[in-house]
C-alpha cells in the first residue's frame, strides 16, 4: 500500500543500510521479507501488512562512520523527516508524515485536531530519556498543545465508544443468531491480513471501526457541532503506536463524515521528533488535562494499548448490559497476558461466554482453521498483530537491545493498568461524555446513525487466483 502523500510505501527496506542479517523476517508474521542472507532484503507489497515489526527489529543503521552513496540528507528528505533528526537511520523504517503535520500547524485558517492512542503515553517519554513505560498523559496534553493544536481530543474516547458498539455487537450475534465467533477489528494489520489471505471470514470481524476512526468521524460530525466549526476547515491528526494506522485513515470506506475522517496518522516516534523540532522540553511541562467532552475516557478505554485490553473492556460493559447487575470483580486478569493464545470463561448467569485473546499474528493460523472447519466453539476473541499488543507497536521508540525489550513491555503495560486502577471510572458504558453524545447525537449503540457513522465493511484483496493460505 502507498502513502497517498507520497506515492511510497508505508513500509520499506533501504537496501543502501540492509546488511541482510533477516532478523526481519524472523518477526514478520506474514513472511514478506524477501531476500537472501547477507544481501539486501525487499518486501512483498501484497503480503505485507504494515505491522512494523520489522522496523522494530531492523540493526542494519547508517553510522557517522559509514561510508554509503547517498547523503544523510537526503535519505532524511527520502523518508519524509525533518532536516534536524540526528539520531541514526536504520535499514527497515516506514514513512513519515511529520512534514505535512508541521505545515498544518502553522496554517492558521485550520482547525486542527489531534487523538493519542492509549500505548503512546507509556512509550513517549522514552525518547526524552524517561525510564522504561512513564505515563505521562498530562505531559502529553501540554505538549500537543505547545504544538499549536486547537484540539487535544484522545482516542481513549473512542476506545470507549468502540465497547459500546462492539459490546452490543456481541450481544446481538449471541442472542440473534449471529455470525460467531466475532473478531475484534481494532487492529488495521490484522484486519489487511483476514482481507488478503482468508476473505471468507471476514463476516466473523466486528463491523466496528477501530478507535481511531471512530473518534475521527466523531471530532467531524458531533465535535463540529460542539466547538461550532465547519467540518470542512477541520483537520485531524492522530498519533499512534502503530505504522499500520496511516493506511486505515487512507481507506476509501472511512470517510462517514463527508470529508476524510482522520486526515493524517503519525507514530509516537514522529511526534517526538515533532516536539524536539519545536524545542519543547517533555521533561519539565507541567500537566494538563485533554479537551472536553472528546478527551473524557475510562480506565477501560486506556487498557485498549494493552493486549486482552479490549477484551476486559469488552467484558466489563458486556457483562452489565446483559445481566444488568454490577460485575463481581472488575480486574479481569484471566485475559490479560503475553505473547500468545489464551482462552477464557465468564460466567453471565444463564450463559457462559467463552473468549479468547490471540497476541502475535503468527498465533492466529490455528485460530483460523478452527473457524474454517466450524469446530471453534468460542464466541469472541480479540486478535493483535503486534506480540504485547500495541505497547509493542512498529511506530513505538525502538528498542535497541534486545535483553530490553521484555522489560520494556512489562513496564508499558504496568502503566496502563495503573492509570486504570487510578481513574475514577473503568467502564465504558459509565463514561459522561458517552452518555451524552448517545443522548444529543447517536441515539443508541447499533441504531441508524451508530450505524452509518461508526460501522464499516471490508474487502476482499486476495489476489486473483490464488489459494486462501494461512500464513503462520
Amino acid at each position: 500500500m502507498l502513502d497517498m502523500l507520497t506515492g511510497i510505501p508505508i513500509v520499506n527496506i533501504d537496501k543502501e543500510l540492509c546488511t541482510g542479517c533477516r532478523r526481519c523476517a524472523e518477526v514478520c508474521p506474514v513472511d514478506a521479507i524477501e531476500g537472501e542472507e547477507g544481501k539486501p532484503q525487499s518486501i512483498n507489497a501484497d503480503k505485507c501488512i504494515m505491522c512494523g515489526q520489522c522496523v522494530q527489529m531492523c540493526k542494519g543503521y547508517e553510522s557517522v562512520y559509514d561510508q554509503v552513496p547517498t547523503p544523510m540528507s537526503k535519505r532524511l528528505f527520502d523518508r519524509g523527516l525533518l532536516n534536524d533528526v540526528d539520531e541514526p537511520l536504520f535499514a527497515a523504517y516506514n514513512m513519515s508524515q511529520i512534514k505535512e503535520v508541521k505545515d498544518i500547524l502553522k496554517n492558521r485558517d485550520v482547525f486542527k485536531i489531534v487523538q493519542c492512542a492509549p500505548a503512546v503515553r507509556v512509550a513517549l517519554g522514552e525518547d526524552f530519556g524517561m525510564p522504561l513505560g512513564t505515563l505521562t498523559p498530562g505531559k502529553m496534553a501540554a505538549a500537543l498543545r505547545k504544538l499549536g493544536f486547537d484540539r487535544v481530543y484522545d482516542t481513549n474516547f473512542g476506545a470507549d465508544l468502540t465497547i459500546m458498539e462492539e459490546g452490543s455487537e456481541l450481544l446481538k450475534r449471541i442472542t440473534e443468531g449471529g455470525v460467531l465467533p466475532m473478531f475484534t477489528s481494532c487492529c488495521p494489520a490484522w484486519v489487511k491480513y483476514l482481507e488478503q489471505t482468508c476473505p471468507e471470514l471476514l463476516p466473523h470481524l466486528s463491523t466496528c471501526k477501530s478507535p481511531q476512526q471512530m473518534a475521527g468521524v466523531i471530532f467531524k460530525t458531533y465535535g463540529a457541532q460542539v466547538d461550532k466549526v465547519d467540518p470542512a476547515k477541520m483537520y485531524t491528526v492522530s498519533v499512534m503506536p502503530c505504522t499500520c494506522k496511516e493506511f486505515e485513515c487512507e481507506r476509501e470506506e472511512m470517510q462517514d463524515s463527508g470529508y476524510r475522517d482522520v486526515d493524517i496518522a503519525i507514530t509516537t516516534r514522529e511526534l517526538a521528533y515533532l516536539l524536539k523540532d519545536a524545542n519543547i522540553d517533555f521533561n519539565r511541562l507541567d500537566e494538563e488535562e485533554f479537551d472536553s467532552p472528546l478527551g473524557i475516557y475510562t480506565g477501560a478505554g486506556t487498557i485498549f494499548g494493552s493486549t486482552g485490553g479490549v477484551m476486559e473492556a469488552a467484558l466489563r460493559t458486556g457483562y452489565e448490559l446483559y445481566t444488568k447487575k454490577p460485575i463481581p470483580r472488575i480486574d479481569l486478569t484471566m485475559v490479560r497476558g503475553g505473547e500468545g493464545f489464551r482462552v477464557a470463561q465468564v460466567d453471565l448467569g444463564d450463559f457462559r461466554l467463552k473468549v479468547a485473546v490471540v497476541s502475535g499474528l503468527k498465533h492466529v493460523k490455528e485460530v483460523l482453521k478452527s473457524v474454517k472447519n466450524g469446530k471453534c466453539h468460542i464466541h469472541f476473541i480479540e486478535v493483535m498483530s503486534c506480540p504485547q499488543g500495541c505497547i509493542s507497536g512498529g511506530g513505538q521508540p525502538k528498542i535497541i537491545f534486545e535483553a530490553d525489550k521484555e522489560r520494556a513491555y512489562s513496564r508499558r503495560k504496568e502503566g496502563l493498568y495503573v492509570h486504570d486502577s487510578n481513574l475514577s471510572i473503568r467502564k465504558s458504558h459509565e463514561n459522561p461524555a458517552i452518555k451524552k453524545v448517545y443522548e444529543d447525537f447517536l441515539g443508541e449503540p447499533l441504531g441508524y446513525r451508530s450505524h452509518e457513522l461508526l460501522h464499516t465493511e471490508y474487502k476482499n484483496r486476495k489476489r486473483e487466483n490464488s489459494q486462501c493460505k494461512i500464513v503462520s
